[in-house]
């Protein structure tokens, strides 16, 4: 996977940096895996809008993916690897030896024609679905539970992935894509690999015109409000601002939200490093 620096003929693509989509190999998507999306406009069931700045965009279907690979036992062969709009990562048709289709989050490296399987006794293998007591240690992992059968929901972006470092006793620790060391089930499963289109961060829209395809409308900075409106509005010509912080007043840049007596507290072993 790699990126397309394309050459400036419009201003609009001056600093314009796409997905080379190298990797993908259908264009089309299943039709059986597909279901609508309702676009809400940031409006709640009231009508009354309470996340801003959001609006617009292209229309969609929803991908369904298989989170939980509870599939058991039975090997399954990559057909295609696909763009999907809802996501960073790429995601990949897998076709059973009974003839059912699904959806997976695509690992970095997986091939057509590959075969995958899940279970708890397969071998870690790229692609393969497995419980952390059964990972050698070390290996780099995706979708992670955190509730045995729940399905995956750590390290699921495009190119992150999570690294299991030792096992004590019931619990596998785990270096998190944030850096933080956290404990979690053995009996939980995870994905052998890292997320597909490693190179996603270096994406560059280009123009403000991208972002509103993406759904997203033009956000205005709360220092340009007045008093009214936000909290670090108002003053006599450009002034700072004051503190930063939200529309709400909490405070931001190193202001800690997260709550004291959060029951995963105590399966967290070392916080995430601070930038």
């Amino acid at each position: 996977m790699a990126v397309r620096k394309l050459k400036p003929v419009t201003p609009g693509q001056r600093f314009k940096v796409i997905s080379a989509f190298d990797a993908i190999t259908a264009s089309t998507p299943e039709k059986s895996l597909l279901k609508p999306i309702k676009k809400s406009g940031g409006r709640n069931n009231t009508g009354k809008m309470t996340m801003r700045y959001l609006g617009g965009g292209h229309k969609r279907m929803y991908r369904v993916i298989d989170f939980k690979r509870d599939k058991n036992d039975m090997p399954a062969v990559v057909k295609t690897v696909e763009y999907d709009p809802n996501r960073s990562a790429r995601i990949a048709l897998i076709v059973y030896a009974d003839g059912e289709k699904r959806y997976i989050i695509a690992p970095n490296g997986i091939e057509i024609g590959q075969t995958i399987i899940s279970g708890a006794n397969v071998s870690p293998d790229l692609g393969n679905n497995l419980p952390l007591a059964k990972i050698p240690l070390g290996t780099v992992i995706h979708n992670v539970e955190l509730t045995p059968g729940k399905g995956g929901m750590l390290a699921r972006s495009a190119g992150s992935y999570a690294q299991l470092t030792s096992r004590d006793g019931k619990y596998a620790i785990l270096k998190m894509p944030s850096s933080e060391i956290r404990m979690v089930l053995i009996t939980c499963r995870a994905t052998i690999g890292s997320v597909s289109n490693a190179d996603h961060g270096l994406v560059k829209s280009g123009k403000a015109g991208r972002s509103r395809w993406l759904g997203r409308r033009p956000r205005v900075r709360g220092v340009v409000m007045n008093p009214v409106d936000h909290p670090m509005g108002g003053g006599e010509g450009r002034a700072s601002g004051g503190h930063p912080r939200s529309r709400n007043g909490v405070p931001a840049k190193g202001y800690i939200t997260r709550s004291k007596t959060n029951p995963s507290n105590k399966l967290i072993v070392e916080r995430r490093k601070k930038k």
